[in-house]
């Protein structure tokens, strides 16, 4: 049974809240098909009635950003002048930019 367990993939759990509008990753969990995952979800991430929607992806799926990469994919691009528009000028009557 152990064995069976730990062959089965890996699935990420996202929730979205009464509160919220958007799904939230809340951990990661082991289960055979993705019924068995929003079940095991919904009894593991939803105890309290918090959430309105779930979601699960296989982690084999996801592809992430590299750390190392952060800065070549996060920093301004500062050669791109039309994402700061210093340059406008504003009529008088728009105060409030």
């Amino acid at each position: 049974m152990s064995d069976t367990k730990n062959n089965w993939p890996l699935w990420e759990v996202f929730i979205r809240s009464k509160q919220g509008l958007g799904h939230k990753h809340v951990g990661s969990l082991h289960a055979s098909d993705a019924e068995m995952a929003i079940g095991n979800a919904r009894d593991v991430y939803t105890r309290r009635q918090e959430g309105v929607s779930i979601w699960v992806v296989p982690s084999e799926s996801i592809s992430a950003s590299s750390p190392k990469d952060s800065e070549a994919l996060f920093d301004p691009a500062n050669d791109k002048v039309y994402r700061h528009p210093t340059f406008f000028v504003l009529p008088d009557e728009v105060n409030h930019m």
